[in-house]
């Protein structure tokens, strides 16, 4: 039976004809507000269990991206569901056959299965940050896909990286199963090159207490949020267990501006694969986000060919010593450098032929050919 009979066999819901594409209601809501939450996550949720706390405050924006591209992408005709064309923070899809779970079952199911992912999906509708989107599927509620913007200040800044979630049928006693869209690059300690995603949250890596997921008080968005403000942070060299004791050392900080200078590298290698062969439903999520950053993504790359340190401002007086290290980072920073301005030139004439094709639509609709 399809999942999403169960919404009705449970009767725990109904289509709503208001909001547009195929969404199952009361995770839809037409006027439900923006709001902003502050999400708490012990840094100890990490693979390197580094001591602290960090506080990631969330906002929710209207993202950026060419007003003809947006409206090309709502009304272009022939697709199974337009939505997955908007960069919309959430959204209901239908098509999982890329999904890295497509073929694993969702086993039995109950009605509180059903009811925790419908809970999942109004926190993550409503508090998603401006830079995290999701597709969750109306056929198979037990996956989800998300797309995580690199933070600024990081070797990840500007990147886009991808996670495919499972909600096993036991959640939310146990925690999501979630694998990342690697392209076969290690770009850092907790995201592993066969897509592995290592989290105490996730329980897949030691942790104690609450640094463990719980299923009275562990999110799908807290984890989602530790994935982008936790792993994805400005010295993941010292996310590596035997790495944090040299934290503030000057040893440990030289091989933290090496590890962020092949971080860098592998993550404009992930830009290069995400523009070649971008997840199914985030297509124009891909072309927009880099159209709009391709800029400030080639003058970082051209200021730390200059000597500048990856993950501080362009402007900024950091710079790097002349070493061997730096040598072999300048010359393969240069070549993808040159695959990325390859790639982001055929990116830009991508969007310019949809506004071109978006504005002869609107001409055909003012002037009707007679």
């Amino acid at each position: 039976m399809a999942l999403k009979k169960l919404l009705q066999l449970f009767c725990v819901g109904k289509k709503d004809s208001k909001k547009k594409g195929k969404s199952i209601d009361p995770l839809w809501r037409a006027s439900a507000s923006r709001s902003s939450v502050s999400v708490t996550a012990n840094k100890t949720h990490l693979d390197p269990c580094s001591s602290g706390t960090g506080t990631v405050c969330m906002q929710n924006h209207e993202p950026e991206c060419s007003s003809m591209v947006s409206s090309w992408a709502r009304t272009e005709p022939g697709t199974e569901n337009t939505d997955h064309m908007s960069f919309s923070q959430f959204d209901v899809v239908q098509d999982f056959s890329d999904h890295h779970y497509a073929k694993t079952s969702a086993g039995k199911v109950t009605k509180d299965w059903v009811k925790a992912i419908q809970s999942e999906w109004n926190l993550l509708q409503k508090n998603l940050p401006e830079s995290i989107y999701v597709r969750v599927y109306e056929d198979r509620i037990d996956l989800l896909r998300a797309a995580i913007v690199g933070p600024a200040g990081t070797p990840y800044h500007d990147g886009l990286f991808f996670f495919d979630v499972r909600f096993p049928s036991e959640y939310p006693k146990c925690p999501p199963k979630v694998y990342y869209h690697s392209g076969g690059l290690r770009l850092n300690p907790n995201l592993y090159e066969s897509g592995k995603v290592c989290l105490s949250l996730l329980n897949t890596w030691w942790g104690n207490g609450c640094e463990k997921w719980g299923k009275s008080n562990s999110t799908m968005l807290q984890v989602l949020v530790s994935i982008q403000g936790l792993v994805l942070n400005d010295k993941p060299y010292f996310n590596e267990p035997g790495n944090k004791n040299s934290a503030q050392t000057t040893a440990g900080e030289r091989y933290s501006l090496a590890y962020n200078q092949t971080a860098f590298v592998r993550s404009c290698k992930t830009m290069l694969y995400s523009l070649r062969k971008p997840p199914k439903h985030f297509e124009t999520l891909v072309m927009c986000h880099f159209h709009e950053h391709e800029r400030a993504i080639l003058d970082a790359c051209s200021a730390y060919m200059s000597g500048t340190i990856v993950g501080s401002s362009v402007g900024s007086n950091l710079k790097y010593a002349r070493d061997k290290c730096f040598a072999d980072f300048h010359k393969s920073l240069t070549l993808y450098t040159e695959h990325l301005r390859t790639e982001f030139a055929a990116n830009r004439r991508r969007v310019l032929e949809l506004e071109r094709e978006a504005s002869a639509v609107q001409v055909q609709e003012i002037v009707p050919s007679s």
